[in-house]
């Protein structure tokens, strides 16, 4: 690992600035840039350290869930009001990592985590994500794991939070602050790029921007709401699949859904062909199934992973069978 200079703001303000003036980034549980840095993925000169900031509050308040930047997965996931009124938030993080690391790892740094494409953790390799330009050996090397969506001719790797997933689900944005006191709003649907011809951007933030809270709408939906995870193991594996089903129902008809896949693409995956086939119909098995058949619209598989396409239609429609029982 190669040195660096720990930064302790006492203020947002001054973290952002920090950040945006010295190039730093910023540092939260650490549980993903530490092994970062360690394997030299990357090496910044200047580490910004929010770990001081008053920003853990996990709050329910005027029809939203608000989860700071610095609340822990592990908190957020055994809140009563998340199991009660989010449980598809409280069943994805429990679904991530391990418990030591839930104890660590924080909701603004799962967002940002970065791909687990062994190509990318290993520099060994040539990357675009690590050194635009250089190739994507993942294309037509090993990519079981790697998506089936949302790729390039540059990238396939996959997004890894399960987090993320649940939140695109449930419509949720992401609270910003930039240099000089700026503040904006982004839907997470919106917060992650595909790869395109630019891997190595990840995601939509401005130079400096750091993340200070999530807020999550509550609706009938998110109270009717499930994830549901297809791994290799139980322990401390990353989703080959999964699905996130926030769905209402009345009268058994069909008024509400919001659906989102984890593990088949570049970004958390929102599934609105599969949402417009449900939205209005009768609540029954053949409509579940004829939805869930849509899954995967556009699908480019790689060598290995054209098993994704078939699992993520049968993992959508248990998820979608499971919450609907």
């Amino acid at each position: 690992m190669q040195s660096f200079q720990l930064t302790h703001p006492d203020s947002i303000d001054a973290a952002v600035a920090a950040a945006a003036t010295h190039g730093g980034k910023y540092i939260a549980g650490g549980t993903d840039l530490m092994q970062l840095m360690k394997d030299n993925v990357e090496a910044p000169d200047r580490l910004v350290d929010l770990e001081p900031l008053p920003l853990t509050g996990i709050v329910a308040e005027n029809g939203s869930l608000r989860l700071e930047a610095m609340a822990r997965m592990s908190d957020v996931a055994a809140h009563p009001i998340v199991r009660e009124r989010f449980p598809v938030i409280s069943q994805a993080l429990l679904a991530s990592a391990s418990p030591q690391i839930r104890n660590m790892g924080t909701m603004g740094g799962n967002l940002l985590q970065r791909t687990r494409c062994g190509y990318f953790r290993d520099t060994g390799f040539a990357c675009n994500k690590r050194q635009p330009g250089s190739g994507c050996p993942a294309i037509n090397g090993e990519n079981r794991m790697l998506a089936i969506l949302g790729g390039s001719a540059h990238c396939i790797a996959s997004h890894p939070s399960d987090f993320a997933v649940a939140l695109v689900a449930l419509d949720a944005t992401v609270e910003l602050r930039g240099a000089d006191g700026a503040h904006r709003t982004l839907p997470v649907r919106d917060f992650h790029r595909e790869p395109g011809d630019s891997p190595d951007k990840e995601t939509n933030l401005h130079p400096g921007e750091m993340i200070a809270a999530i807020v999550v709408p509550e609706t009938p939906a998110a109270q009717r709401s499930h994830y549901l995870k297809v791994r290799d193991r139980t322990s401390f594996e990353f989703a080959l699949v999964s699905a996130a089903v926030a769905i209402q129902v009345s009268d058994n008809t069909v008024h509400d859904v919001r659906i989102a896949a984890g593990g088949v693409g570049t970004r958390p995956w929102h599934l609105p062909e599969v949402e417009a086939a449900l939205r209005g119909k009768p609540l029954n098995d053949q409509t579940l199934r004829e939805a869930a058949a849509l899954a995967g619209h556009g699908a480019r598989p790689a060598s290995q992973n054209a098993f994704k396409l078939t699992l993520l239609r049968r993992t959508v429609l248990r998820a979608l069978q499971t919450v609907t029982a």
